[in-house]
């Protein structure tokens, strides 16, 4: 062998004389099963490959490819396991040039088939498999460090090389865990399990793939799952993709999650466990990729995500539509369907939450875009075969998903993270209509408010008895803040006051209904949003106790719990000595007399109702009078305490299917007995509508006129500003005033004091009230 090697060190130009008298040698002792001269020979051709690094070794490469094949094809394993380590030797070595004409298309179809081997005998099995895998890595080594030769990265070479890994590693009985990239195999661990050599493989093999031949290193991936139904359970491509994921270039991962967004489209016909399988190796892929480049394939993830959302509520409404028949396989799809939301939403959440914040907003306003609001079609998602039950259902899917985005958002001012675009939508009537929409909407307004981390320390609607150990942390209001109360400020609170008196209230409501006060407070208010927030407090207040709506007795104290919760809050945070007062009086007060107006009370099981609020003193209710003299003393301007507060009215109303709030104008007579002064809250009312001032009045010949008032009036109550509607009602106040009490000096002697006291209301807006004498005439004192 020394002389061999010396000669042909010495005479490169004979190289290819010896190759071909080797190969040919080496050819009849297979034949001949002369496994002793094949081995000779085999270790001649490597000891010589190893030596000779000519220009003249070309021809000689061509003799050895040819007699690796002659041992490949032989059916004896160990003559394919000789061929298999020649190769890898010849893998090995750098040639000085590349050979543009030599391919191994051979080599990765017989070391593909070697992968699969299927030897009766287990170990020879595993031997012949390891073999395999290693003829493909010596492939790859040979073939993909030359960028002028991408033969290896054809699909035809991909679809056998990637199954053939593949198949090999489900063999791993331990998956790698999700926290962070998975762990290296030792030396002696790649020489003895497959499984673990397959793997190393398909790691060096995605490590070395470019931009333009990733898809073909991926595309196969999916085809050998789904062949082998491997997305359900969908732990091995779980841990495929994040091998993938860690062995890419980190500017490639966008690619990988496109190709999982076309295979979902392609598989959106498939079980559902196929599709949450497909989603959820999504999100182990996106949660890798998020920490890096991902691209721009941003928006086509989530419209991706959420289209399969609005498929999957869509099938699970056709299917709970069909009837009781087959109601058990039916339960059973729709739970199965309920597992691809929650995968989808989990996915949106955390790709979402991994975002920078410039991204993090455009992907808010995106899904807010496709929430479903009846009356308009500002939303982009088809709901057109969803039904109520089906688009109830993808508000909240989308809603859960708009939550889990924006967890954790900071913006410097309210401005940028509720936007009049995002808002409006998120404050709409249309998802006001059930109790978890309105908690959904109340909890993404918080995670955008608390700017500050307060939520958590103000947890539960609940009694403070000192604000201060809370430990509040806050800043002084920004003048964009104080432009976006003005301009906000009115929705937001008609979106609180409306939303405590729905019928359908869980205790969850309410505590997130105090969140929301008590973050308005913190977050963004000033003397002036005081004011209106105490306001808005007082109205809830009065609300309650006239009940209107009818509410139950459990909401009514409900509210009442709220309000005292809120103003307990509001009055230590505002810190006015006499107005902590009131309010610490009135608390003492509830809890003997009582204690169902509070919160540690009334929502707890089994908690004693009143029949009825009409009887109860007044000092277990905050009076006005009270907390405008007392913020008037520090300072507070406190005339619009004075002025009740009434919810606005938007164009939506009439477009929502909920009952508009000003349906109906009425004036209220309210009787008050001496005792009770006639700003405090009222507690004996007379309801007078216009139908029934029709029956009292005879209004022949001027019914059409009466009916052009009543549009004219409803109208101005819908469209006319607030400060408008105010001021005109006072003046006819007092113009009523007036009259009265020149029909009373014509008419009558007035008795030593009044009996009572008019109030003209118009909803809960209660403007001016004006004594009413004992009469003669009934009439007159309707007028």
């Amino acid at each position: 062998m020394e002389k061999l090697t010396f000669y042909a060190v010495s005479a490169p130009e004979k190289l290819d004389r010896i190759g071909a008298y080797l190969a040919e040698r080496l050819s009849r002792d297979v034949v001949r099963h002369r496994s002793g001269y094949v081995l000779i020979a085999m270790e001649a051709l490597d000891q010589l490959l190893m030596a000779c690094h000519s220009q003249s070794i070309k021809p000689f490469v061509e003799s050895f490819l040819h007699m690796v094949a002659k041992l490949l094809e032989s059916g004896e394993p160990k003559l394919q396991v000789l061929g298999t380590n020649s190769f890898v030797k010849f893998a090995n070595i750098e040639e000085d040039t590349p050979s543009y004409h030599r391919r191994y298309d051979f080599f990765v179809s017989r070391f593909s088939a070697m992968c699969h081997s299927c030897h009766s005998d287990p170990e020879i099995r595993t031997e012949i498999r390891i073999a395999g895998i290693r003829g493909i890595q010596g492939v790859v080594r040979k073939t993909v460090n030359d960028e002028l030769r991408a033969t290896i990265w054809e699909p035809q070479h991909m679809d056998k090389i990637v199954p053939s890994l593949l198949f090999n590693m489900q063999k791993i009985e331990e998956v790698d865990s999700r926290l962070g990239p998975p762990s290296s195999p030792s030396a002696a661990d790649k020489e003895e399990n497959p499984a673990v050599l397959a793997e190393s493989c398909f790691r060096e093999l995605l490590g070395r793939a470019t931009f333009g031949n990733m898809n073909n290193a991926v595309r196969p991936v999916f085809a050998h799952l789904d062949h082998h139904k491997l997305w359900d359970p969908n732990e091995f491509a779980v841990h495929c993709f994040k091998i993938i994921m860690y062995s890419i270039q980190a500017q490639y991962s966008h690619h990988v999650i496109q190709e999982i967004l076309g295979h979902l489209d392609a598989r959106k016909k498939d079980s559902p466990r196929v599709r949450a399988g497909i989603i959820q190796v999504l999100l182990e892929a996106v949660a890798i990729a998020a920490k890096g480049s991902i691209g721009p394939t941003v928006l086509e993830v989530f419209n991706t995500l959420l289209k399969h959302l609005r498929l999957s509520v869509e099938l699970e409404a056709s299917d709970s539509q069909k009837g009781s028949v087959g109601s058990v396989s039916l339960s059973s799809k729709d739970n199965d369907e309920k597992i691809v939301q929650n995968a989808v939403i989990q996915t949106i959440g955390f790709f979402g939450s991994n975002l920078p914040d410039y991204q993090r907003s455009e992907i808010m306003m995106f899904i807010m875009g496709k929430v479903p609001v009846f009356g308009t079609s500002t939303h982009t998602l088809d709901i057109s075969q969803l039904g109520d039950l089906g688009t109830r259902r993808i508000q909240i899917m989308l809603l859960r998903s708009l939550l889990m985005v924006t967890s954790g958002y900071k913006a410097k001012t309210i401005v940028t993270a509720l936007p009049g675009s995002f808002l409006d939508p998120l404050l709409s009537p249309s998802l006001m209509e059930d109790y978890e929409l309105r908690q959904l909407v109340l909890e993404v307004m918080h995670n955008l408010m608390d700017r500050h981390d307060n939520r958590a320390k103000l947890r539960g609607i609940r009694i403070i008895p000192d604000v201060a150990d809370l430990k509040i942390k806050r800043e002084k209001i920004c003048r964009q803040d104080t432009s976006f109360m003005k301009k906000n400020g009115q929705q937001l609170y008609r979106h609180i006051y409306l939303g405590c008196k729905e019928e359908d209230n869980v205790q969850k409501n309410y505590e997130l209904l105090y969140t929301s006060l008590a973050l308005i407070t913190i977050e963004l208010a000033n003397e002036e949003v005081v004011i209106d927030l105490i306001r808005l407090a007082i109205a809830l207040q009065d609300s309650a106790i006239i009940n209107e709506d009818n509410l139950p007795m459990f909401h009514r104290c409900g509210i009442m719990a709220l309000v005292a919760a809120y103003l307990n809050f509001v009055s230590q945070m505002i810190a006015v000595p006499a107005f902590c007062q009131h309010v610490s009086k009135v608390i003492e007060t509830r809890t003997m007399e009582a204690p169902y107006f509070l919160p540690e009370h009334i929502f707890r099981d089994k908690c004693m109702l009143p029949k009825s609020l009409e009887k109860h003193d007044k000092n277990l209710y905050f009076l006005t009078n009270k907390i405008a003299e007392s913020l008037g003393g520090s300072g507070y301007s406190v005339e619009r305490l004075s002025v009740p507060y009434v919810p606005q009215v938007t164009d939506e109303d009439r477009l929502s299917r909920r009952k508009s709030i000003v349906d109906t104008v009425s004036i209220q007579v309210d009787i008050l007995s001496n005792s009770v002064p006639s700003d405090d809250v009222v507690s004996n009312t007379e309801e007078i509508t216009f139908e029934a001032l029709k029956k009292a009045i005879d209004t022949n010949g001027m019914e059409e006129q009466e009916k052009e008032k009543r549009r004219l009036v409803i109208e101005k109550f819908q469209k006319a500003p607030f400060e408008e509607i105010a001021a005109q009602c006072e003046s006819k106040a007092n113009l009523l005033h007036d009259r009265l009490a020149q029909i009373l000096e014509l008419t009558i002697r007035p008795p030593p004091s009044p009996s009572g006291t008019l109030t003209v209301t118009s909803g809960h807006a209660q403007y001016q009230s004006v004594p009413v004498y004992e009469m003669k005439f009934p009439d007159l004192c309707v007028y």
